[in-house]
């Protein structure tokens, strides 16, 4: 029976694709033989994870998970939207939030991480459940949020499942007051964050290459109108207030009313709940942005198992 090295069970991940307990496994039914280890996989299914990697996943679930003043946010990719609804694949999703408070939201971090009762290693579970599912699944991002004396609040758009869903949202709140009132703004902050989608905090988080091309353009707008440079500048100026209430969370327009700022609706907040209160991040994961999905030809996929 060859040894079966490090160097060896590598070489069959790289074949195959499978999770490294499986290929562990593999070579000691194959006695070491690296071909007959790979037939031993093929056979099981484990060996299909390397062909369906290359497969477009912009579908599957956003996971939420909250534990005291942490919180943390995942996305789990899949090809199709059916295998959302799928229970195995739901139960990978739950329990890699659960996995990401533990790695801080860093997902280099929650991909080594031991997925519990498996022997597997969180990105191994997933290599896994490729397998058995026949689908591309990838673990594509993860973050965290916690506040030192405070709440992390969490809300989850349509949900398919507890903590399951789409659009999926934390926001963190500091303060020292009652936390289950303070726990019940912060839900409705994190609904205005899913609706509203604001991309800074404060004014002064805005980033500054958006800012310079905004204020690029509102100069050429305004310049089109043939007015003076020192006109100019205050046209400017006034329409970047105009951006900031787009793009800036205290100022925007609070989603509940409809009338006044985020900024006011903390203030009020505070006087409920007793203590200051201070929103101090949010973060918003909306499910495939930014994933460019194929546009596929029905019928020339017909056409092509037809032979034509």
């Amino acid at each position: 029976m060859a040894e079966i090295t490090a160097a060896l069970v590598k070489e069959l991940r790289e074949k195959t694709g499978a999770g490294m307990m499986d290929c562990k496994k593999a070579l000691g039914e194959a006695g070491g033989d690296l071909e007959a280890a790979v037939d031993w996989l093929r056979k099981k299914g484990l060996a299909a994870a390397a062909k369906k990697a290359g497969r477009v996943a912009a579908e599957g679930l956003v996971g939420v998970a909250v534990e005291g003043n942490r919180g943390a946010l995942v996305e789990v990719n899949s090809e199709t939207d059916f295998v959302s609804r799928n229970d195995k694949f739901q139960g990978l999703v739950s329990t890699l939030a659960g996995l990401a408070l533990k790695a801080d939201g860093k997902v280099e971090a929650l991909a080594a991480s031991a997925y519990p009762g498996t022997g597997r290693t969180a990105a191994e579970e997933v290599t896994h459940l490729v397998a058995t599912i026949g689908e591309n699944i990838s673990l594509r991002r993860s973050t965290a949020l916690s506040v030192s004396n405070g709440v992390v609040a969490a809300y989850v758009h349509s949900p398919v499942a507890p903590g399951l869903g789409k659009i999926g949202v934390l926001v963190a709140l500091e303060s020292t007051g009652d936390k289950a009132k303070l726990e019940a703004f912060g839900k409705q902050v994190a609904m205005h964050v899913a609706a509203a989608r604001p991309d800074a905090l404060h004014v002064a988080d805005v980033d500054v290459t958006a800012l310079d091309r905004e204020r690029s353009v509102l100069a050429d707008q305004a310049r089109a109108s043939g007015k003076p440079e020192a006109i100019i500048e205050k046209m400017v100026e006034g329409r970047l207030r105009k951006y900031y209430e787009e793009v800036v969370l205290h100022e925007q327009v609070w989603v509940l009313d409809g009338e006044s700022k985020v900024r006011q609706a903390i203030e009020d907040a505070a006087k409920s709940v007793g203590a200051p209160v201070t929103v101090t991040g949010f973060v918003r994961f909306v499910l495939g942005e930014g994933i460019e999905k194929e546009q596929g030809d029905f019928a020339a996929e017909v056409a092509a198992t037809l032979g034509r």
